[in-house]
């Protein structure tokens, strides 16, 4: 019973990141119709951002190390510290939190610029051809990260309140023995919240409805007048600060490193096919889906039984998953089928 609450959770957390990093694939798609193939470089580039925030907040100067009195030493302390005493630590330990505020204008900045600079000319292309072009800026993106942080991937500590970890057997009665790590737990919660945001906004907005509209219709949306290539720009900029957030609050959970967009891309595009291409509900329930699956076939029992499954599972399920239903979980009509 605890193993299965554990990998439970563990697909949960894991499963939130594939929704949200195919949410924004999904916008993207059934708005724009570009398959990009740069998401997963948003992911990673909100990752960095997180890093960054934590470099920034840890800038160090040199002061005399008072408690040693035999010889001049000297330290690195941190200039917010030096200024700002235990508010300044406490305003370091807190440097993923509040690096969103460095990712949200920087990820709506460079989602605005890829749709300008690059997506736009792309809209009437093949499906090919917008794969070869947003793989090849991924890999830009991830070579740019490359040479300003290195190959190696640079660790980002969890603020110390939530660095433990939770007695979740006792929340249900179940004993001490099963706990589980509080950041994951607050990362399932944040995610929870973005999606929950984007899908009222979506649904309760005049400016969502007619986003909405103009995923199924975006001609007769606009003979309307409404100039809806204005607002897929937004779009598209919601689903680069949805990735951006996603990469920077996953940060302390595995560190960050330039190819990490990569690593989650092509799971995510998996996600997107099961849940329905096009699909917003499709993409988040397939997430969450395979999310849970992937971590159950990484437990040692399975791998005992069937070695390599959880290299592989996701990937069975949605074989099996297109061989019932081709158009995926909550597919529409149409969509890439011509």
């Amino acid at each position: 019973m605890d193993a299965l609450i554990l990998q439970i959770l563990n697909g949960l957390d894991k499963g939130a990141a594939y929704a949200l990093i195919a949410l924004g694939l999904t916008l993207v798609f059934g708005t724009l119709g570009v398959v990009n193939f740069a998401h997963g470089a948003l992911f990673m580039l909100g990752a960095f951002c997180a890093v960054t925030m934590q470099k920034l907040l840890t800038l160090s100067t040199r002061v005399r190390d008072e408690s040693i009195t035999f010889f001049e030493a000297y330290k690195e302390v941190p200039y917010l510290e030096s200024w700002l005493g235990d508010t300044g630590r406490i305003i370091i330990d807190y440097s993923v939190p509040l690096s969103i505020l460095l990712t949200i204008p920087l990820m709506l900045l460079v989602g605005v610029v890829m749709e300008r600079g690059l997506i736009r000319h792309f809209y009437k292309r093949s499906h090919a051809e917008q794969i070869l072009v947003t793989f090849g800026l991924a890999i830009v993106l991830q070579e740019i990260i490359k040479a300003i942080f290195g190959a190696n991937p640079v660790p980002v500590p969890a603020p110390p309140a939530v660095a433990g970890s939770a007695s979740i057997g006792e929340w249900f009665g179940l004993g001490p023995a099963i706990s589980y790590p509080w950041w994951r737990l607050v990362y399932l919660g944040f995610s929870l919240v973005i999606l929950a945001a984007v899908f009222a906004f979506l649904q309760l907005t005049t400016f969502g409805m007619t986003v909405r509209a103009g995923m199924r219709d975006r001609e007769t949306v606009g003979l309307l007048g409404i100039d809806i290539e204005k607002r897929f720009i937004i779009v598209f900029a919601l689903a680069a600060i949805v990735a951006g957030l996603a990469g920077a609050m996953y940060a302390p959970i595995l560190a960050p490193n330039y190819h990490l967009g990569m690593d989650f891309l092509v799971i995510s595009f998996v996600v997107v096919v099961v849940g329905g291409m096009g699909s917003l509900g499709g993409a988040v329930a397939a997430g969450f889906l395979l999310g849970i699956l992937q971590s159950f076939a990484s437990m040692t029992e399975v791998k005992s039984i069937l070695p390599g499954i959880d290299q592989i599972i996701i990937y069975l399920v949605a074989v099996v998953i297109l061989l019932v239903r081709p158009r995926g979980l909550m597919g529409r009509s149409g969509i890439m089928e011509t």
